[in-house]
């Protein structure tokens, strides 16, 4: 059944994934409305595409000039209760979720999906930025603004279409993919698979579905959890193209000593040996990315010298180690990391960034089930830092599970006490930070709410300092 005709009513349409699906709806010529629960650049960027876009929540919102929307699209953020979702349900009009909405854009085309508990967005990224350098112009819904476009999601004049495919509802599984990445597989979004093993059947399901469109999975062979997932899915009769430092891997990633920011590396694949390849953007996490997506394109009928320059020109994406400027010596980043193993690689990143510097960390989890399944996972992860502020779980609507809390987050810290900050005022943050910053250290804010917004006052009290 054609749902996306006529006009399309999005709710919570300022979202990463659903802001997306508008601008591609709209490129191709259907009528977007939508509405989100709090204004932002996203929402206001639709307006000028064509959208009409409303702040806040109304069953009046659904009739423009006296006409219905032909359907509803639902974000997961989306409640039943919602006052026009269920206005829409009383009046008949189909409410179908993000995965329907999606799976019918990708109608028609050839698709790369890009899944994995990490590192799908700079992946997504990675492989739109070759195939956009080797001349293809791809469609693409990407989970953040890429910096070279400024945007998340595109309308392209080829068959290619590439998506970041997200497990955290089951969206990826419903994906007509045809090249399918899996950067990793590991336990989250356990609120909605319930348990590890439901996670991993999915990975499996999402690597064989790829047989279904005659195409391939692309997965890394590093990660114990998708090397598992491989395995199971090729005794199926899914085509598997492993990727990694690890010599068992089909296509070889080597890392090379770097004297830039970034790094240095070449892949070894089917018996030739691509690079030295300099990405703009550090960490060993991203150059296994870059391994993927290099495969990817290949497998999409680029050429090794049109990935390999585009991936050099690839300079990274909006909250992903994201460069928000320098003052008296001192730089801040942000960055989206919300796992205990992105924490990490990003934290090792920065690292490799800092120099004989200190890398100064402030952390805000998101959702409690997350928090009280990985409080010492996370503590662990952000003892890589020098002094660390622990905020207090961003996790709003939600009901608090005991002992969930950046407090007791802040005690698995492996760092002094007077090294690790649990500060619950969001308005103490900033000053904390600055307090502790000499010249040459790094700032981090991290996590998946709107802890990056801290960044600007970081900037002005340095300003200050």
């Amino acid at each position: 059944m054609t749902f996306l005709t006529g006009r399309v009513h999005i709710v919570g349409i300022g979202g990463a994934g659903m802001s997306g699906i508008a601008r591609v709806l709209l490129a191709r010529g259907i009528a977007v409305s939508g509405s989100d629960a709090k204004d932002s650049r996203r929402l206001q960027a639709l307006k000028p595409l064509g959208a009409t876009v409303f702040v806040g929540h109304d069953a009046v919102q659904l009739d423009i000039a006296g006409a219905k929307p032909s359907c509803v699209v639902v974000s997961t953020a989306i409640s039943a209760d919602n006052p026009e979702v269920v206005s829409a349900t009383e009046l008949g009009i189909p409410v179908i979720n993000r995965a329907t909405a999606l799976a019918e854009l990708l109608i028609d085309s050839s698709t790369i999906s890009v899944a994995g508990t990490h590192g799908k967005t700079t992946t997504t990224s990675m492989v739109t930025v070759i195939l956009q350098n080797a001349g293809k112009d791809p469609s693409f819904v990407i989970g953040s603004e890429m910096n070279e476009s400024g945007s998340n999601a595109h309308q392209g004049s080829g068959e290619l279409f590439v998506v970041e495919a997200d497990e955290s509802d089951g969206t990826f599984l419903v994906l007509p993919t045809t090249v399918g990445i899996v950067t990793n597989v590991e336990p989250d979004h356990l609120n909605y698979w319930g348990t590890y093993e439901a996670v991993e059947q999915a990975f499996v399901d999402f690597i064989v579905g790829t047989k279904n469109h005659n195409g391939c999975a692309i997965v890394c062979g590093d990660d114990s959890g998708a090397k598992t997932a491989t395995a199971r899915a090729r005794k199926l009769g899914a085509k598997v193209i492993t990727y990694g430092q690890n010599p068992d891997n089909e296509a070889i990633l080597t890392l090379l000593p770097s004297a830039t920011v970034g790094s240095k590396f070449t892949i070894t694949y089917q018996g030739q040996t691509h690079g030295p390849i300099e990405l703009q953007v550090p960490g060993a996490h991203n150059a296994l990315n870059a391994t993927a997506a290099f495969v990817a394109t290949l497998e999409k009928g680029c050429t090794s010298q049109e990935g390999i320059a585009g991936l050099q020109s690839f300079t990274g994406t909006h909250r992903r180690f994201e460069f928000r400027g320098e003052v008296s010596g001192v730089r801040v980043f942000d960055d989206y990391a919300h796992h205990p193993t992105e924490i990490d690689a990003v934290l090792r990143a920065a690292r490799t960034v800092v120099g004989s510097g200190r890398v100064l960390a402030a952390f805000q989890a998101h959702h409690y089930y997350r928090t009280a399944l990985f409080s010492k996972e996370f503590g662990q992860a952000l003892g890589l830092a020098d002094f660390v502020v622990v905020l207090e779980v961003f996790a709003p609507g939600e009901t608090p599970i005991p002992g969930a809390s950046g407090s007791t987050m802040a005690k698995n810290v492996p760092l002094p006490s007077d090294q690790v900050v649990f500060e619950p005022s969001w308005s103490l943050v900033a000053a904390h930070l600055v307090n502790h910053a000499q010249p040459g250290d790094i700032i981090m804010t991290l996590g998946a709410g709107d802890i990056g917004m801290m960044c600007s006052e970081i900037l002005t009290l340095l300003e200050a300092k």
